[in-house]
């Protein structure tokens, strides 16, 4: 029982983080190198859900 437990726990946990990294919007894009670097954000900040 508890290894049952266990595996559906973490595999459940796995097809979660799957499903979530897929859905990034940024995950379908790659900048050109003709494109304007982003300059609206402070070095040292990260991106907006990233």
């Amino acid at each position: 029982m508890i290894d049952n437990l266990a595996l559906g726990l973490s595999h459940g946990l796995m097809m979660l983080a799957a499903f979530l990294l897929l859905k990034r919007p940024d995950l379908d894009r790659e900048p050109s190198p003709h494109d304007k670097a982003d300059t609206t954000r402070p070095p040292g900040k990260p991106r907006p859900g990233a």
